[in-house]
């Protein structure tokens, strides 16, 4: 049995990572899974890129895992995200230290902010404000050296 009290998926998957997979399966396979006895494809656990699974809806830290190691188990590799176990602060302030080592990559300031989008944070410190004006407003794909 299942926290909520649901029995446990025969894929050995919770409900929340199955029904995050489900939903991934319309948007990647154009699929719709049926609502009992679904296992995820292999087929689209290859497509998946832990993107995928940082903007897909009701899909945390925990059940991003989840689907990760469960992939794994199938001889299936999604790479981790950058800022995977760590909380929204310790994303920006993170951010802020590579930026200002001349570090920072697009792919992580895009990450930073849809796990921003996807959490509903109305906050983003004004050091990263910054940066983020100037990566916007110059062609850069890394930010240059001080």
């Amino acid at each position: 049995m299942t926290e909520d009290g649901g029995a446990e998926p025969s894929s050995g998957l919770s409900i929340r990572a199955l029904n995050v997979l489900k939903e991934l399966a319309v948007e990647l396979l154009d699929e719709v899974p049926p609502k009992l006895g679904w296992t995820p494809p292999d087929d689209l656990l290859r497509l998946l890129t832990a993107r995928h699974l940082a903007t897909a809806r009701n899909c945390g830290r925990q059940t991003m895992r989840e689907i990760i190691d469960w992939a794994e188990t199938r001889g299936i590799s999604i790479p981790s995200p950058h800022h995977t176990g760590k909380s929204l602060s310790e994303v920006w302030g993170g951010l802020v230290e590579r930026a200002s080592a001349g570090h920072l990559t697009k792919s992580e300031i895009t990450e930073a902010l849809e796990k921003s989008i996807r959490r509903r944070s109305p906050r983003i410190p004004v050091a990263f404000q910054i940066v983020l004006l100037k990566i916007l407003s110059s062609s850069y794909d890394h930010w240059p050296q001080p």
